[in-house]
């Protein structure tokens, strides 16, 4: 038995093209719909997923700054550590000078180091309350950070639950429209799905409603309206770029209730004419 060859989609008719096409957009809108269940979730799960990445990296960089506030004090009380040596061996010094101006320099040098100490004391004690300062901000963040991972657990709760249930038939949705795509030349395809991007509703095929388009509601010239039931050529909406297509191909029965509403209304106005002229009889 002889294995049936795929039929190329530059093969099928315009017709066949169409009806693909409005099948792909039910399917897509379908596919919408379980996304519109799913409401604010996966916005609200990433949202949070960025806060709390946000406040890691908080953290992170007020501990590297705390590292470097502690490298720094350590240095001032080596520093400090130094100067206090020197100001011993200067002190020593003065006990075995020769003249006055030995004594006058070395008197120098150990109000230097200890000007230097008091220096590096009252770095030390900004390097401590700036410390203070980072690990409250640690502290506060990290409450922050365990109050949205709380957040952030429960809307993935949520939303992996929500998922769960439509998942089954998501997947068949997209395997159904993988197999209609198939059958749809990749320009028409392109352009169809570039429609659909740019419409509020998702829509990219239409049909025609009341002599108008079904996404627009723009009325469409009796000769388009031909050429749409002809179903020979692609016709787009001129108003908002839609591919259109008769109701017939879509499945729709169109109901046309003016024509009787405006025949009863000229007879009435007949008969209202009728009466006016016996009366003036």
């Amino acid at each position: 038995m002889a294995k049936e060859t795929k039929k190329d989609p530059q093969d099928y008719t315009v017709e066949e093209k169409l009806k693909s096409l409005y099948q792909l957009q039910l399917i897509f809108s379908e596919i919408d719909r379980i996304k519109t269940l799913r409401g604010e979730l996966p916005l609200e799960v990433q949202d949070l997923e960025d806060e709390v990445a946000g406040l890691r990296t908080r953290i992170a960089k007020f501990s590297d700054e705390i590292e470097s506030v502690r490298a720094e004090e350590s240095k001032r009380r080596m520093k400090i550590e130094e100067a206090k040596a020197m100001i011993a061996k200067y002190t020593e010094d003065q006990n075995n000078v020769r003249n006055n101006r030995e004594y006058d320099l070395l008197a120098k040098e150990i109000e230097f180091q200890t000007l230097e100490v008091e220096f590096c004391e009252k770095k030390i004690r900004q390097y401590t309350a700036e410390q203070k300062s980072k690990e409250e901000e640690i502290a506060r963040t990290e409450t922050l950070l365990e109050e949205r991972l709380k957040d952030l657990e429960e809307k993935r709760s949520e939303l992996d639950e929500i998922v769960a249930e439509t998942k089954e038939e998501e997947e068949k949705l997209r395997d159904r429209a993988k197999m209609l795509e198939a059958t749809i030349e990749p320009r028409l395809l392109q352009s169809f799905k570039r429609i659909r991007k740019n419409t509020r509703n998702g829509l990219g095929v239409v049909y025609v409603q009341r002599d108008a388009c079904g996404g627009c509601f723009n009325k469409i010239p009796p000769q388009r309206q031909l050429d749409i039931k002809m179903r020979k050529k692609i016709i787009v909406c001129e108003y908002c770029g839609r591919i259109m297509i008769d109701p017939e191909l879509a499945g729709v029965k169109e109901t046309t209730t003016q024509a009787p509403e405006k025949k009863t209304r000229k007879r009435a106005i007949r008969k209202s004419a009728e009466t006016k002229e016996e009366s003036a009889e």
